[in-house]
């Protein structure tokens, strides 16, 4: 397998700043002290919403999604097991995935700091899915007022409390399991920003369900193999049947409509999906954790970066997703040489989720975590 990595992010890439536009600079003035505490960032966004007045199904592959939603639903308080406990004196993630492990910097830190990096290091990694989740769960409630369709707004409004549950389940973990939250990695930020801001429904659809969701289902998949607590690996199991879904219902909606887009559109959401992978690879980087340990960040991230066995698993992450825009027609031949210089065009003819393996979605949920 032909791995390639780059450096820095390409010179062509965009990084997203949050709508400015009429409506931003007065809802501030109008909050009460009382809900200032709990708001921390507030953005706009010029959604456009539709009615949909036809009340009969006309996809059945969406209709029977959100079925399968219904009929796998879990309860965070009731079908996970709050009272395990892994020892903090242990190492939580296999540490054949750490980078760090031959560096200067890491190798010379005590084993109790050593201990304590694997902490914060997968307590950064958590708080970025969490972050992710919100920013699902609220792209999710704008498809459902903005989803042209009766099928695609019924799932849209079943994935938005399957992102609720996602935030609460991993939020929890973090609270009560390892006490500490890191804040949202800039780079994720700014394509949020960009997905929620953005008016088009359809790059909504692009953006969180094949781009962040396709990251997220192979990034929960690895974290699952490699996180030494049960209990983690339960929650992910949980998560990792929602997010399949979304992934499958993303791709499944947008074939058809891609098709319908003149070639100007299509390219513009091509180079938006390739813009947002570049984007996602740096939000896999650990900054914070580096400033944490004040190590030298550029340097830390350079040897990351230079790590073959963190670009294999970087690449790897996208495993779902390319297969996935050249199912929809977005793998097209000016973004090609793009994402070729990445390392991860080679991933193009591997299974994509347009084909829905409807005996794995309907498993039954018990089976996978009992």
């Amino acid at each position: 397998m032909r791995i390639k990595e780059m450096a820095s992010p390409p010179s062509d890439i965009t990084y997203y700043e949050s709508w400015d536009g009429p409506g931003s600079d007065d809802l501030e003035e109008r909050l009460t002290p009382a809900h200032v505490q709990d708001v921390v960032e507030i953005f706009q966004t010029p959604l456009t919403g539709h009615y949909n007045w036809d009340y009969s199904s006309a996809d059945g592959r969406i209709r029977k999604l959100y079925r399968l939603g219904k009929e796998l639903n879990w309860n965070a308080d009731m079908d996970v097991d709050w009272s395990r406990n892994f020892p903090k004196s242990e190492v939580p993630l296999d540490q054949k995935l750490n980078p760090f492990y031959d560096w200067e910097p890491f190798a010379t830190l005590p084993d109790e700091e050593k201990l304590r990096f694997g902490w914060h290091n997968l307590a950064w990694m958590l708080a970025q899915f969490v972050h992710g989740e919100q920013g699902a769960l609220l792209v999710a409630s704008q498809l459902a007022s903005c989803a042209p369709t009766y099928d695609a707004k019924l799932y849209a409004a079943s994935q938005t409390f399957d992102e609720a549950r996602h935030v609460e389940v991993f939020t929890r973990y973090l609270q009560e399991k390892i006490g500490i939250f890191y804040p949202v990695n800039k780079h994720l930020k700014s394509l949020l920003d960009k997905i929620l801001s953005d008016p088009r429904w359809d790059l909504k659809f692009i953006g969180m369900q094949i781009i962040i969701e396709g990251l997220a289902l192979a990034a929960f998949n690895t974290l699952k193999l490699t996180a030494q607590d049960p209990l983690l690996r339960q929650i992910i199991q949980l998560v990792v049947r929602d997010e399949a879904r979304h992934v499958t219902f993303g791709v499944n909606y947008l074939e058809d409509f891609v098709q319908t887009l003149t070639e100007q559109e299509k390219e513009e959401r091509a180079q938006f999906a390739y813009e947002a992978c570049v984007v996602m690879r740096e939000r896999l980087i650990a900054v914070e954790v580096f400033e944490e340990f004040g190590w030298d960040v550029e340097q830390a991230r350079e040897k990351a970066l230079a790590s073959a066995l963190m670009a294999q698993f970087r690449n790897l992450l996208f495993t779902r997703i390319i297969p996935n825009l050249k199912r929809i027609g977005l793998l097209t031949e000016s973004v090609r040489p793009k994402f070729e210089a990445l390392g991860i065009l080679q991933f193009e003819n591997l299974v994509d989720d347009g084909e829905v393996d409807w005996a794995e979605l309907s498993r039954p949920l018990y089976e996978e975590v009992s």
